[in-house]
């Protein structure tokens, strides 16, 4: 019989985000491994959005255990540290269940940015949140360090994250009539976008692919830039592969998967450096990072895309699944 993984999370499957993304690419990496992944979601209860921020979901999880028991799952995983999964961690440390934890997106900087929420106020929560996990599953050694500097004592582990490559290659390039820089993001205000916006690189079209609360507000202030709404699989991957760079404005990416897709269609990937872009650019390689996009810009523009493409495949979703796999715990000692 295959062995079950629970994983708790407070997103519902068809969001696009890069904490949905990496679950369903782990998922089938897992079933060939003989295991089964069920989800708790906030769909499995009430729920509401959050008020001016329609993505994040405000679920109330009554009854959780009940149905953690029904699931009887051999091992636990607490994806998120929402309401859906602040139940799941009371109800399964009451009960003295094992699990362990990921730390996906900069939860005290978000709360900062969206509601003015000092950031130290929330630290001392997200350590509260993950200090009985059995192990903290984090993006990169640099995120692995920034937890260690705000207090994780417990395993806080590197867990890499990959590409599906039958999807994003540079295989999609065609004969485009213009050249155009392209960005892929949830439109919301703690993106930076107005940085890529703000840009004006002579002969480029800035292409905005993407969807979110701020879409309409910058439609109207940014009329010069194409916004194409959300796209997924291949109507995004031929995005990323026409472009000639990938401009990524964020500063507080813990990770940042959109990278490494547009990496593996070729593109370079002009950044900021700092955490997220300094440990998936390769400088000079896949693409550059200066405090001054255009300069980015510019230097990824005479990089040679075949090289970019090949770098890419360091990322792979085995094994991120592998490291996922080999850091579960058993719900019970």
């Amino acid at each position: 019989m295959d062995k079950i993984i629970l994983i708790i999370t407070d997103n519902l499957p068809d969001q696009i985000n890069g904490v949905v993304t990496t679950y369903k690419n782990i998922e089938a990496c897992a079933i060939r491994d003989g295991y089964r992944i069920v989800y708790i979601t906030p769909g499995d209860f009430r729920y509401i959005n959050c008020p001016g921020y329609n993505e994040v979901k405000i679920a109330f999880a009554r009854k959780i255990g009940k149905k953690i028991e029904e699931i009887c799952p051999d091992h636990i995983h607490i994806a998120t540290e929402g309401p859906v999964g602040l139940s799941a961690r009371k109800y399964l440390s009451k009960h003295n269940y094992r699990y362990n934890t990921a730390y996906h997106t900069k939860f005290p900087e978000a709360l900062h940015t969206l509601f003015g929420i000092p950031e130290a106020l929330t630290w001392p929560l997200v350590r509260w949140f993950h200090k009985h996990s059995g192990k903290v599953l984090t993006t990169t050694d640099t995120m692995v360090k920034e937890l260690r500097d705000h207090g994780f004592d417990g395993d806080v582990i590197s867990w890499t994250r990959g590409v599906d490559r039958d999807i994003f290659s540079p295989d999609l390039r065609e004969n485009f009539p213009g050249k155009y820089l392209v960005c892929v993001s949830r439109i919301s205000k703690e993106k930076n976008l107005e940085d890529f916006f703000n840009l004006d690189y002579l002969g480029y079209q800035k292409v905005m692919v993407g969807d979110g609360p701020m879409l309409e507000t910058y439609k109207q202030q940014y009329p010069d830039v194409a916004f194409t709404g959300y796209k997924t699989g291949i109507d995004l991957a031929r995005y990323y592969a026409n472009a000639e760079v990938f401009v990524f404005p964020s500063r507080w990416e813990t990770f940042g998967i959109v990278m490494i897709e547009a990496m593996a269609c070729g593109t370079p990937v002009a950044a900021y450096p700092c955490q997220g872009p300094l440990d998936v650019v390769d400088q000079g390689v896949t693409g550059s990072l200066r405090e001054n996009l255009r300069q980015s810009i510019t230097e990824c523009l005479v990089l040679d895309r075949n090289r970019v493409e090949q770098a890419s495949h360091r990322w792979s979703w085995e094994e991120a699944w592998r490291i996922f796999r080999d850091n579960l715990v058993e719900p019970q000692l």
